[in-house]
């Protein structure tokens, strides 16, 4: 089995952003009384004041604004879909599996049309609370653990971030330049497993250039 991130890996940019972008242009009220809101989270997140988990929980509270939020995903991914990976369009088997911070109900969508299973953050809209763990850095480990996957024999992902996923993988590769770019997994140094630690324990994701 291959296993894949999603946002920056086998798509170049962060999808739920990205919907979000979408939605906002077709619903103004996103921008008079969200957006506001959200500016003051990630304030608070960067000052350490608001973990990351729960930014990106009240982030998420965008699509049950969104009154057909269904049909607008379906369109974004109707518009969008072509900006998948051609390496990994190339490659894709049956039996890949995508796993990913975005939302189900964003990467659900996608993964149907690409013919592939996924596990993504489950969000509940109406109620706006996650309905399992934040799929994200050491998440994804524990997830595939837990539920006996069969063993992985490449992971691909756009940030050291899933170093603990990467280290279950019989390979590992780094994706860079928007998804355009596959190299090996680095060597991890004490210096760099550091850095890695501290990003993963704080929730942002890390590139090679951080």
């Amino acid at each position: 089995m291959n296993l894949y991130d999603f946002d920056g890996t086998i798509y170049p940019s962060n999808c739920t952003v990205e919907f979000f972008l979408y939605c906002m242009k077709r619903h103004p009220k996103l921008v008079l009384t969200f957006l506001p809101k959200m500016v003051k989270c990630f304030t608070l997140n960067r000052l350490g004041k608001m973990p990351e988990y729960l930014m990106y929980r009240k982030f998420l509270g965008f699509l049950g604004m969104i009154d057909d939020v269904e049909e607008q995903i379906e369109r974004y991914w109707d518009k969008n879909e072509k900006k998948i990976a051609s390496w990994y369009l190339a490659q894709k088997k049956d039996d890949d599996l995508i796993i990913s911070a975005s939302p189900t109900c964003i990467i659900n969508p996608i993964a149907k049309r690409l013919g592939v299973k996924c596990v993504a953050t489950e969000y509940n809209i109406k109620y706006g609370v996650f309905m399992n763990n934040f799929m994200h850095a050491k998440e994804k480990s524990l997830y595939i653990m837990e539920h006996g996957f069969p063993v992985i024999d490449n992971f691909y992902s756009d940030s050291l971030s899933d170093t603990p996923i990467a280290l279950c993988a019989e390979k590992a590769h780094l994706v860079s330049n928007r998804a355009t770019k596959v190299s090996d997994w680095p060597k991890l140094d004490s210096k760099t497993m550091k850095k890695v630690n501290k990003k993963i324990d704080t929730g942002w994701n890390i590139h090679l250039n951080d």
